[in-house]
């Protein structure tokens, strides 16, 4: 299977599991990942989720290069269109999603980590958006996400060379926000994720979603948005219990999933 499912608990691990060929992107591992997302989302219980990397060099260096060297433009675009999709999914996926980078994140597999939530770093690991070596460019929201995620000018930076930077480079870049010994990462990103899976499912969802729109939009129209979202949270059965457990000094225990309410949503006309 190019790419495994496995349940830690409330946590669903993704590990993309194609080591000899350093965990590259095929249109296939992109239908699998879209296909245990489907799983994930099915699944009350899977209230956060971890994509990793198989093997000890890679979390994804990116596309397969020998499924595109001879694609048509049409078909470039086709590919392309497959990796929009999922990172558009990850990226608004209702459930948090933590990145453990574990080795090489380059070309699709640094737009994967871009796409998630919070990404983690083995201090091993090193990013770069190589395509300009190839003579293309990124295609799976790279020129987008890096800088939204970065800046302008580090993004700029590693677009046009193709360079690649290690583990603290990204980190004072800002895209990763954590770095761990390798041996340590896993377990690290199982935790945090675990601490995101015990919190409330739609204020954590709603909060992600209305800060996916903060660098892009209307930002008059965003904080509306915001004001009209916080407003619906006090409908939901997690802010009482989250601010009576606050008073009795106690650990929240927050909803399942289905227990949401599914009308409320920040949704502004």
């Amino acid at each position: 299977m190019p790419v495994d499912l496995e349940r830690r608990g409330a946590v669903a691990l993704l590990t993309l599991n194609q080591p000899k060929v350093l965990n590259a992107l095929s249109p296939s591992m992109i239908e699998q990942i879209e296909q245990h997302l489907d799983e994930i989302e099915g699944a009350p219980a899977a209230r956060a989720v971890v994509i990793t990397g198989a093997g000890e060099r890679a979390f994804c260096a990116g596309a397969d290069i020998k499924n595109m060297r001879t694609a048509s433009p049409i078909e470039a675009r086709a590919f392309a269109r497959l990796g929009h999709d999922l990172m558009d999914r990850i990226e608004g996926f209702a459930r948090p999603v933590v990145a453990a980078v574990n080795g090489f994140a380059l070309g699709g597999g640094c737009e994967l980590a871009l796409a998630c939530d919070i990404r983690m770093a083995a201090d091993s690991a090193r990013f770069g958006q190589p395509e300009i070596t190839l003579g293309i460019i990124p295609g799976f929201g790279g020129t987008q996400r890096l800088a939204r995620t970065t800046s302008l000018g580090f993004a700029k930076d590693l677009v046009l060379t193709g360079r690649m930077v290690d583990a603290e480079v990204a980190l004072r870049a800002g895209l990763v926000t954590h770095v761990h010994p390798r041996e340590e990462l896993l377990a690290k990103a199982l935790e945090l994720a675990e601490g995101l899976a015990g919190g409330p499912a739609w204020a954590l969802a709603e909060t992600k979603r209305l800060t996916n729109l903060a660098l892009s939009g209307d930002h008059a129209r965003n904080l509306a948005n915001e004001l009209d979202t916080f407003a619906l949270a006090f409908a939901t059965p997690d802010q009482r219990e989250g601010m009576d457990a606050f008073l009795e000094k106690r650990t929240p225990s927050f909803a399942d999933i289905d227990d949401s309410p599914n009308d409320a949503t920040g949704e502004t006309a």
